[in-house]
């Protein structure tokens, strides 16, 4: 929004409506995301405060949501064909997406991690810095043949793991996949649900960013223990049922564009990021199979995701005006 400072009473009528919708949908059995659901309800808060519309930003995000679809659905069917295709050797293609991987978190941007003229730094920077690899050939250089070295080192012991066994090597390459995921939706739901709050906690509460950034991790902490049972069994059985393989070709479109959209500082929701990743993974089975994609529960989803932005922009609307004329709270 622009003209506007979000206050507490409207970060209230945003937060307030954006777990209620997201409860709902988790028992329902509809993840819906977070990103739809907080930017809808931070945009009627914005409107009730008497903000205007940033035309342009809503834009680049809508535009950036559009393609997430069809970006990781590609690459999702694109990865699963791939360690699905028996002439490919699965010593040869997962130890390259594993060096992939590898080279990607090498060079995430990291907030403990000290960079000059910069707040946070990456593995790769830290590296190229200790070692003075960047009179090789320029800072920019040494970061990429450090991230090259550690993809490399990623991809050797992956492959070191499938010539022992290939089945446990797989298995490890996935929960460790799944790891990678985990770690990187921790950061993007956190910032979003905990964005509204800044403010608040700067200027009224006087404390900073880091207790912030405590409660919002104890909350995840605290959401997934309770509440993530019933949406375990909605993404692994019910859009549809992958299999190791198929599962790493979900994992890693997600990893991939969740970061880019931590990068470019637009919200993304990793219920959208990782559906779209098992329906591309999932119809390389074919969706007249038992183990293809449901397009049931896939169009229901997908509604439910529209009804949570608009919805959440008119209930928060709604309620920050019920709000505002309880006795005290304007």
């Amino acid at each position: 929004m622009t003209g506007v400072t979000i206050t507490p009473l409207a970060a209230t009528a945003t937060l307030l409506t954006a777990a209620t919708l997201i409860t709902i949908g988790n028992s329902r059995g509809y993840p819906i995301p977070s990103a739809f659901t907080v930017t809808g309800a931070a945009i009627g808060a914005g409107v009730a405060l008497g903000g205007g519309f940033a035309v342009v930003t809503y834009a680049k995000i809508l535009g950036f949501w559009f393609a997430i679809p069809v970006v990781e659905g590609v690459l999702a069917y694109g990865l699963a064909w791939l360690l699905l295709d028996e002439t490919v050797s699965d010593t040869l293609s997962i130890p390259l997406l594993a060096g992939g991987v590898g080279y990607a978190l090498a060079n995430i941007q990291l907030s403990f991690l000290p960079a000059p003229q910069s707040n946070q730094g990456s593995i790769a920077g830290v590296v190229t810095r200790q070692f003075n690899v960047a009179s090789i050939g320029g800072g920019g250089a040494g970061i990429v043949l450090i991230g090259g070295v550690i993809g490399l080192l990623t991809a050797g012991i992956v492959y070191w793991q499938l010539r022992r066994d290939v089945t446990t090597g797989i298995n490890r390459m996935l929960v460790a996949l799944a790891l990678v995921v985990v770690f990187t939706s921790g950061g993007s739901q956190v910032g979003l649900a905990t964005g509204p709050l800044e403010s608040v906690f700067e200027s009224s509460l006087g404390l900073p960013s880091l207790y912030l950034l405590a409660l919002g991790g104890l909350g995840i902490l605290f959401g997934g223990w309770f509440r993530s049972p019933r949406l375990i069994q909605a993404v692994a059985r019910e859009y549809a049922s992958l299999g190791p393989k198929r599962s790493i070709a979900a994992f890693i479109p997600a990893f991939l564009i969740a970061q880019a959209a931590i990068v470019l500082g637009y919200p993304i929701s990793f219920n959208k990021v990782m559906i779209s990743s098992i329906i591309g993974a999932g119809l390389v089975g074919g969706s007249s199979s038992s183990d293809g994609v449901s397009a049931t529960k896939t169009g229901y989803t997908v509604g439910a995701w529209i009804v949570s932005m608009v919805g959440g922009g008119a209930i928060s609307f709604a309620l920050y005006h019920v709000l505002a004329a309880l006795p005290g709270l304007e």
